[in-house]
């Protein structure tokens, strides 16, 4: 199978800084790949690269097995490169549903269609277990979590075949973590995604991770299948309890 996102070998340096040295690894279509790595790893710096903000100084990034060099934010997304940031963009004061079409809105003559983009918004966000009783209520009524799901949704909505989320459960208490971990499964069940899952929290990349990519001060360390992976030698786990032992049983099936 070819991959959906490769590294090979790509570095960025900012003058005498080097903020990633040859990293190379793969990311495959339905499959959830966990990037982990304390702060200053380089995570952000590989996210800019894949998402159009900066260019590899050495190395290359493939696209579905061809070469792409992205020279703006604009062009990753028009290759199907959505991000999902920490921050999400999200107005707190606008609608539910002005804020999945942000920028985007459809119009109808001279007038937005908002009957239109309130059902649209419904259905999207009830593909990854949301239901939005009413769209038109302000974003900021809603819980982290679910704003989590809104931003997700969104990206896919709008044709990102690629999903980078970016510590997405980071800002959040637990039981809204446990809301965003439920939506990247889902986003995982529908197929047709590859799914980059940025975080620095050892249990929820256990209990997601298809594909692992350990970062440290630029380098990966170690990168491989969950198979591949001696899951026991994770870094100590940095959240725990009981909800999600639950949660893991309920992902294994058990």
């Amino acid at each position: 199978m070819i991959p959906s996102i490769e590294f090979r070998d790509v570095s960025k340096f900012f003058g005498n800084i080097i903020a990633l040295k040859d990293i190379s690894f793969k990311v495959f279509k339905g499959e959830i790949t966990a990037l982990l790595g304390d702060n200053g790893a380089g995570k952000s710096t590989l996210i800019k690269l894949l998402s159009g903000v900066h260019m590899p100084s050495e190395g290359e990034i493939l696209l579905n097995g061809e070469p792409v060099n992205f020279k703006s934010p604009r062009q990753a997304v028009s290759a199907g490169i959505g991000t999902v940031y920490q921050d999400l963009a999200l107005q707190p004061l606008m609608s539910v549903t002005r804020n999945f079409f942000l920028g985007r809105e459809i119009t109808k003559g001279l007038f937005l269609n908002m009957p239109l983009m309130n059902i649209i918004t419904k259905k999207e966000m009830a593909k990854l277990g949301i239901d939005v009783a009413d769209p038109t209520q302000p974003i900021g009524t809603m819980s982290g979590g679910q704003r989590q799901t809104l931003a997700i949704a969104r990206a896919i909505y709008f044709g990102a075949n690629v999903l980078i989320l970016d510590e997405p459960t980071s800002a959040l208490g637990q039981k809204q973590q446990l809301e965003v971990l439920r939506t990247i499964k889902k986003v995982k069940e529908l197929g047709d995604i590859a799914i980059i899952f940025i975080t620095h929290n050892d249990m929820h990349a256990k209990l997601l991770g298809d594909r692992f990519a350990f970062l440290n001060r630029g380098k990966v360390l170690a990168e491989g299948s969950r198979d591949e992976i001696d899951m026991n030698n994770l870094r100590p786990l940095m959240a725990g309890g009981a909800e999600l032992e639950k949660l893991e049983t309920e992902f294994s099936g058990r």
